[in-house]
């Protein structure tokens, strides 16, 4: 059970527009590497630098309880790989890596598969942006000292983009992810989002946060 995930989203009666993402895919392969790509520098705006990705995994590169990229994500994994190098590129699932996985079996397991840390955390998202922060700190090469420097990838707003918010992080939202978007939940919070959309909200701006 995620109970982070059932408190913080009372968190969106008064901050409604947290679980808006900054940009939104299709899916996994739809990413544009770099991530910044996502930000055309506009005028008078300082420029969108993001220097390291968290990556959810269950339906964003991965088939839901896998531990494994998913083969036709494979090449955009591996670009990403490539243009975030070692701690600038960060596995949080709600699954692998949490207290529920028993002896981090899956965490491992995941690690050997994808060639990518995963974050061991005792709280599950959008409640562990403490210890996603805590990562980056206790890795200097990230280059990250700011949490407008991350982006956050997943394919659920209660949880990844929520969290991104949070932190004061960039929000991609894998919309359609690897396979279709079935329970009550995935489908009203897209309903919420289409719903504050059309309302005028719109995602926070991470430029704010130093």
């Amino acid at each position: 059970m995620n109970i982070s995930g059932t408190l913080n989203v009372f968190r969106l009666i008064k901050e409604p527009a947290l679980c808006l993402p900054q940009h939104t895919v299709s899916t996994f392969n739809h990413l544009p590497i770099p991530l910044s790509k996502a930000f055309p520098k506009r005028d008078g705006e300082k420029e969108v630098d993001i220097k390291a990705v968290v990556l959810d995994k269950d339906n964003c590169f991965a088939i839901p309880h896998t531990n494994e990229v998913h083969k036709p994500y494979h090449d955009k994994f591996q670009e990403l790989r490539r243009a975030y190098p070692g701690s600038r590129l960060l596995i949080v699932s709600n699954t692998a890596g949490t207290d529920s996985d028993k002896n981090q079996a899956e965490a491992a397991i995941l690690e050997k598969n994808t060639g990518v840390k995963v974050l061991r955390h005792s709280t599950k998202k959008p409640g562990c942006k403490d210890e996603v922060m805590s990562y980056f700190k206790k890795h200097p090469d990230s280059g990250v000292t700011s949490p407008n420097q991350i982006a956050v990838v997943g394919d659920r707003l209660f949880t990844d983009v929520m969290m991104a918010n949070m932190m004061g992080s960039y929000g991609f939202w894998i919309r359609d992810g690897v396979i279709e978007r079935k329970s009550f939940f995935a489908r009203m919070e897209d309903r919420l989002a289409t719903f504050l959309l059309r309302r005028g909200y719109c995602a926070p701006d991470p430029s704010h946060f130093e």
